[in-house]
């Protein structure tokens, strides 16, 4: 009989300190910060074309060069970033690029990440040459 009740009461004591114990998942699913698209830049282009397309996302939302965006961490603690390219002609070529970052590593002064995207040309005589862009977001808790 002692034997059964020490097990409910260790029982007990258990799920109490689950229940009211707040655990890193559920820290990082309230976890948010503020991500800023500072810079969108074409940094080469051989031959590839002259008008583009940009979209770029943080955790599911757009975002235009120099605007701000609160995102909240996923389950994970993390923020998915992500840039998409697109030469626009007839035949449009395009490239993307994502990185998950942990919001746990994200400095107190804010972190910086750059994202780069590449396009190839895919027809004509200058197929095979590629434009390269840079997505630069500004992470802060």
């Amino acid at each position: 009989m002692i034997n059964k009740l020490a097990k409910a009461s260790a029982a007990l004591v258990i799920g109490a300190s689950l229940l009211f114990t707040t655990t890193p998942a559920a820290t990082a699913a309230s976890s948010s910060c503020k991500v800023t698209l500072t810079k969108v830049s074409l940094v080469s282009n051989d031959h590839v074309g002259n008008e583009w397309y940009t979209e770029a996302t943080a955790g599911g939302k757009s975002l235009e060069e120099g605007e701000s965006v609160t995102v909240k961490a996923g389950s994970n603690g993390k923020i998915k970033l992500y840039a998409y390219v697109q030469e626009q002609d007839k035949i449009p070529e395009d490239g993307e690029s994502s990185k998950t970052v942990s919001v746990s590593s994200i400095s107190s002064s804010g972190s910086t990440v750059k994202l780069r995207v590449t396009v190839t040309e895919n027809r004509g005589r200058y197929s095979g040459n590629e434009a390269v862009w840079e997505f630069t977001y500004v992470l802060k808790k």
